[in-house]
């Protein structure tokens, strides 16, 4: 900075055809950043996850500069162990990439990536008596939030999750006390979103208090090992079910009391509650992709779907929907709030639905 100023940055989606026009790979995420004076950030430092050993191959990593106008490629002024240093002409989208063709001649020497492993566990289901631990295998620079906001429901559990992972090899995962570990083997890739999907899952029983975890690449050596405590003193282990979802009969658990008030309103009220601040907030194509969801599980029939596709304009479209299905009552509204955490968890999160 050359001088004190707000700086705003979030993360977006990559266009895959950026890729194919600057024969370019993705090497971290995109981050589009704005700041109240422009010309208050000079420098930018982006982290990345190659081994650095030895020295990187001459012009390996880049940064892109995205604009209104076009992309434009930035040599990096310094590649440190963990971060690629930039000078910025101006602030839009940036994002770190590969060349694809040094990329290309640097992985057929099988070079290892900073790696990262991340657990996240499901709230326990009362009817199997079982819960799910979702192991992650995911490059060091993928930012723990990004993880966290697509997957709400589940509680990530603190480990060391440093390893090495190589792009394109297969692993397997080993936990004694699992029930089932799917799949037996899996791809690491090196992606970097828009979708984090869990690289093996583990099913348990509700009583497991502790797991040994051992990930394995194709050659049965170990790449990372911990033994986790599944039911850390530090963290609250009880998960609270919206009443709503309970199923007949079934009692409330330790600790619910401390649920927060919007948690125990019905579902249609919980709706309205939000309304407002989803008519203004919600995107047209999130919208789209609620309503899919919505059709998918008979909430909404077809003439309400097309009803709502008709509105030109976004809030309109999200006022007919939350209304239609607050009208529903409890279960369809409670189905709609679980399908804006799947698609959009960030605006979910921020309006308080999960």
């Amino acid at each position: 900075m050359t001088q004190e100023a707000e700086l705003q940055y979030r993360t977006t989606q990559w266009d895959d055809k950026i890729f194919y026009e600057a024969e370019v790979k993705a090497a971290g995420l995109l981050f589009d950043i704005k700041c109240s004076k422009d010309a208050a950030v000079c420098q930018l430092h982006f982290p990345h996850c190659e081994m650095m050993d030895e020295p990187l191959p001459d012009g390996l990593l880049s940064i892109i500069h995205i604009t209104e106008d076009g992309t434009s490629i930035l040599k990096p002024l310094e590649i440190t162990d963990t971060h690629v240093v930039v000078n910025v002409p101006h602030l839009s989208g940036f994002g770190i990439v590969r060349h694809f063709v040094k990329w290309l001649l640097n992985i057929s020497k099988t070079k290892p990536d900073r790696g990262q492993v991340l657990l996240f566990l499901t709230p326990p289901n009362p009817r199997t008596q079982k819960q799910k631990l979702n192991v992650f295998l995911l490059p060091r620079n993928i930012h723990l939030d990004e993880v966290s906001k697509q997957h709400p429901h589940s509680e990530n559990i603190e480990v060391p999750s440093a390893c090495k992972l190589i792009d394109s090899q297969s692993y397997s995962l080993q936990c004694p006390q699992a029930t089932k570990v799917q799949p037996k083997r899996a791809e690491f890739d090196l992606e970097f979103g828009p979708n984090f999907f869990p690289t093996f899952e583990i099913r348990l029983p509700t009583n497991t208090e502790e797991v040994t975890l051992i990930v394995k690449d194709k050659n049965q050596m170990e790449v990372w090992k911990h033994d986790v405590d599944l039911f850390d003193s530090r963290r609250e282990t009880t998960q609270n079910v919206p009443d709503e979802d309970r199923l007949p009969g079934e009692d409330r658990l330790p600790g619910e009391d401390r649920l927060p008030d919007e948690f125990r309103l019905p579902g249609e009220q919980r709706l309205f509650s939000i309304r407002e601040e989803f008519l203004q907030r919600e995107s047209d194509a999130n919208l789209n992709k609620i309503l899919d969801k919505l059709l998918q599980f008979k909430i909404i029939n077809d003439e309400e779907m097309q009803s709502c596709k008709s509105k030109k304009v976004t809030a309109e479209k999200a006022r007919e929907l939350i209304d239609t299905v607050r009208g529903k009552g409890s279960e369809a509204s409670t189905a709609m709030i679980k399908a804006i955490s799947e698609v959009d968890p960030y605006l979910s999160k921020e309006l308080k639905l999960s």
